[in-house]
């Protein structure tokens, strides 16, 4: 409702000006015509100003603070550029002078606008308003924004533990980690084909959470030149310091070189699993034979592969086996016991 008396507002005042140009003289008083053109013509302006706010429904406030920004600088600076050029036009030149100086001071307004307008919208996420002993910056929810990469999204968990609410930071999608599960989704392999489709679905699926914060990162840094997808990443978690959120084991190595923190789904899915200790009796399904000798192999529910030692002639029985040792690591946990007759 408030939009609508704004723009009603606007259309009276649009209105209200065409009918002040029609009084201002400018207009001859024979030419009934071209007074009604001048009203129409203010009031069509209104509406298709209208229109275009209407048509543009996603409006990004970071942009548009950066046009209002470099618009005021610009123009300070264009008055500064032509008071420093005064000298060179004095009050006493000619008509021929005072247009030339018009023109001038109108070329530079024009040129020093673009210029910051150009550079607040190329450093938009860098911006910083800074005055005497205060600085407005942009508050980030959350301690350090999360970046997803191609294989958590297509993975599809990230999806069920953002949900829990276990993240109180924003997460960070980069444009050129969608265009990569774009061309996974396009692939000729079925198989990939199937795998970047399920990406993208996981990225929907949070996008219209709105209990998530989810922002697309499409920002072109120069350090991104003829970089691979992976250090993009790294390079981005250090421009936001931010964590990287990966499945990547290559990844996750690289990541931690470079002082970038890492959240792997891996490590967090393993660390809640239960913990068997040394002499601890499980039950589990013996499914399939081991690589040694006597061995057999089963799985518990969470997925945990289970080595038992005398297990191979019981394939396909639930047996009793004692914990002997369990071996932890990223890409996974396993447990070794020995059948209890």
């Amino acid at each position: 409702m408030g939009l609508i008396i704004l723009r009603f507002i606007f259309v009276m005042v649009a209105a209200g000006l065409g009918v002040l140009f029609m009084q201002s003289g400018l207009i001859p008083e024979d030419s009934e015509w071209m007074s009604w053109v001048v009203l129409g013509g203010m009031l069509l302006l209104s509406l298709g100003v209208i229109t275009l706010d209407i048509a543009i429904r996603r409006k990004r406030l970071d942009v548009i603070s950066a046009v209002y920004f470099g618009m005021i600088v610009g123009l300070f600076m264009a008055y500064v550029a032509s008071l420093a050029l005064t000298p060179l036009f004095p009050e006493e030149t000619n008509a021929f002078g005072k247009m030339v100086r018009f023109d001038v001071q109108l070329i530079l307004g024009l040129i020093f606008c673009y210029i910051c307008i150009s550079l607040l919208m190329q450093t938009k996420d860098d911006f910083r308003f800074i005055i005497p002993y205060v600085e407005f910056a942009k508050e980030v929810k959350g301690s350090k924004p999360c970046i997803l990469d191609t294989s958590v999204v297509i993975d599809g968990r990230i999806a069920d533990v953002v949900e829990t609410q276990i993240f109180d930071a924003p997460l960070v999608m980069p444009k050129f980690v969608i265009s990569e599960l774009q061309g996974i989704a396009d692939s000729s392999d079925r198989l990939r084909r199937s795998r970047g489709r399920r990406g993208l679905d996981i990225l929907n699926r949070l996008r219209n959470n709105p209990d998530i914060e989810l922002q697309i990162f499409d920002q072109d840094l120069a350090e991104f030149a003829d970089q691979p997808v992976d250090l993009k990443l790294v390079v981005l978690a250090k421009h936001l310091e931010g964590k990287l959120v990966t499945n990547d084991y290559n990844l996750n190595k690289v990541a931690r070189l470079q002082g970038v923190g890492v959240i792997n789904l891996n490590d967090l899915a393993n660390a809640l699993k239960p913990v068997f200790l040394p002499g601890e009796q499980i039950e589990v399904r013996v499914v399939k034979p081991g690589e040694e000798v006597g061995q057999g192999i089963g799985y518990l529910e969470d997925g945990t592969m289970v080595v038992i030692e005398l297990g191979r002639d019981h394939i396909n029985e639930l047996v009793t086996i004692s914990v002997t040792s369990v071996l932890q690591t990223s890409a996974g946990r396993m447990v070794f016991g020995r059948y209890e007759h």
